[in-house]
Parts: C-alpha cells; sequence; structure tokens
C-alpha cells in the first residue's frame, strides 16, 4: 500500500488529537534541551483542551494523516506585521520524521497565506533544537534571538526566523 497524505484544516472537533500528537512529539522535540518541569508545564499551557479551543479562535490549525492516521500538526496566524504571518506550531510524530509530511505541512502553509497576499512568514524555535536546520535548509533565515517569560520560572528561548516569499 502506498503512503497517501492527507492535510486538512482542522476545527474544535480535533483539539483531543491534536494534544494528543502533542502528548507524543513534545518529549522527543525537547527532552534533550528542556527540563522534564518545563514540558509538562508547557504542554499543559498550550495544548489543553481550554488552551487549545481558544487558540483555534485566533489561529488556523492543520492535520497531517497519512494513510488516515494523525501523524502532525501545524498552526499558523496573521500578526500585527504588514502581509506577515507567523507559523506558531509544527510537529510530526517522531517515527514519520524524515518522509517530508513537515515540509508538506509547510509547503500547505505558505499556500494558504501566499492566497492572502502573505509576502514573509515568521516562526520562533528554540535556539538548541535540531529543527533550526530544518527550517534553515527550507530557505528560513535567522532575525533575532528572543527570549520570553511563560510564568513559573520558565523562559521560551528562542531564534525568530522568517520566510520570505515574495
Amino acid at each position: 500500500m502506498e503512503n497517501e497524505l492527507l492535510i486538512r484544516f482542522a476545527d474544535t472537533e480535533d483539539v483531543n488529537t491534536i494534544g494528543f500528537l502533542a502528548q507524543q512529539t513534545w518529549p522527543t522535540a525537547y527532552g534533550p534541551i528542556l527540563s522534564e518541569d518545563q514540558i509538562s508545564y508547557m504542554l499543559n499551557l498550550f495544548y489543553a483542551p481550554p488552551a487549545l479551543n481558544e487558540q483555534m479562535k485566533s489561529h488556523q490549525f492543520v492535520i497531517a494523516e497519512l494513510n488516515e492516521e494523525p501523524v502532525g500538526f501545524a498552526s499558523f496566524a496573521s500578526i500585527n506585521v504588514p502581509d506577515t504571518y507567523k507559523l506558531h506550531k509544527l510537529y510530526i510524530l517522531p517515527d514519520t520524521q524524515g518522509k517530508g509530511i513537515g515540509k508538506a505541512l509547510l509547503d500547505f502553509v505558505v499556500d494558504e497565506i501566499k492566497q492572502k497576499d502573505a509576502a514573509a512568514l515568521h516562526l520562533g524555535v528554540n535556539r538548541h533544537n535540531p529543527a533550526v536546520k530544518f527550517y534553515e535548509k527550507l530557505g528560513f533565515t535567522k532575525l533575532k534571538e528572543e527570549k520570553t517569560d511563560i510564568g513559573s520560572g520558565f523562559v521560551m528561548d528562542d531564534f525568530i526566523m522568517e520566510l520570505r516569499l515574495t
């Protein structure tokens, strides 16, 4: 059977699926660079059903399904910079990474925002996350470093990166 990848828009009925995917991806993505306490805190802060329902009011979520099984998700939204959107989330299950699913999700997002005349896509990625190289390979450049206090003594220590679309 050939692997069939489908990327679709998500809605509030997908909250539990997105939360489950986050629980499966975050320990691998952040285990080497964040404490277990910070991972747990951030999963609760960003992926508890009430948090996801609130985010869905302003962010567009998309889900990648491989052979009808959810394997990843992304979210994006416009920001207060003209013609610019932000990729808020992009996560793929660890055992399906390296198969082009992350690039396909990103391509889907880029196609969507180009239809809205976007000139750039920004994102924040932990400075120590190997995903930095993934984004650079896809054309993103580092704009700046940013530390954000997220409460309970935790910070996000990110590169802000940009993909020019024009």
